[in-house]
């Protein structure tokens, strides 16, 4: 009996260790997955915030692109004025 005894606790203590084994490879790759993740997320921002800020800038810059248009537009009409004037 106690031969068949320290069997089934030599057993259950083996697969005790085994479960625990398995279980900290899982949390193992359950952080690098996480970690990954992170990163890719990280550059995603990165991204996003760099096409944010390209945006931003050619935006004020059609603005005066604009503007310069504008008084371009002036311009011509005044010279077409003076012409027609003639």
């Amino acid at each position: 009996m106690n031969i068949a005894i320290a069997v089934s606790v030599a057993g259950f203590a083996i697969f005790a260790c085994l479960a625990l084994y398995y279980f900290a490879r899982i949390l193992e790759q359950s952080f690098k997955v996480v970690k990954e993740m992170r990163d890719r997320l990280s550059k995603i921002d990165e991204l996003v915030q760099t096409l944010k800020e390209k945006i931003e800038h050619s935006t004020s810059y059609l603005l005066l692109i604009g503007e310069g248009v504008k008084k371009l537009v002036e311009v011509i009409k005044e010279r077409t004025a003076e012409r027609s004037k003639k």
